[in-house]
């Protein structure tokens, strides 16, 4: 009788320990921004090539390129500072000459 106590109360803690990490990890899931909301919040309007006027004409949503998310990628660079304003002009151009469009 003693080993099934044993076990017993060995599975009802993993159970316990179980239940706990996936609150954890339901918590944190939901905290977390979505990829469109943290996009949004991160790219910056005007020096990057918007204008001035297109964030409020649109909502606060940037409008969307006919390259897709590149530019969005290559925005929200420019804007946490990964990469500097001469960076960005030389990627920008390479991904507009890349796709056969304009500089």
């Amino acid at each position: 009788m003693r080993w099934g106590m044993g076990f017993g109360l060995f599975g009802m803690g993993l159970f316990w320990l179980l239940l706990i990490a996936v609150i954890v990890w339901l918590v944190v899931q939901l905290a977390r921004p979505r990829h469109d909301e943290a996009t949004r919040r991160l790219v910056a309007p005007g020096p990057v090539g918007y204008g001035a006027s297109a964030p409020m004409a649109t909502g606060g949503v940037p409008p969307v390129t006919p390259y897709g998310e590149a530019f969005l990628i290559l925005d929200r660079r420019l804007a946490t500072g990964e990469i500097d304003l001469a960076t960005y002009q030389q990627l920008r151009a390479a991904l507009v000459q890349s796709r056969g469009g304009p500089q």
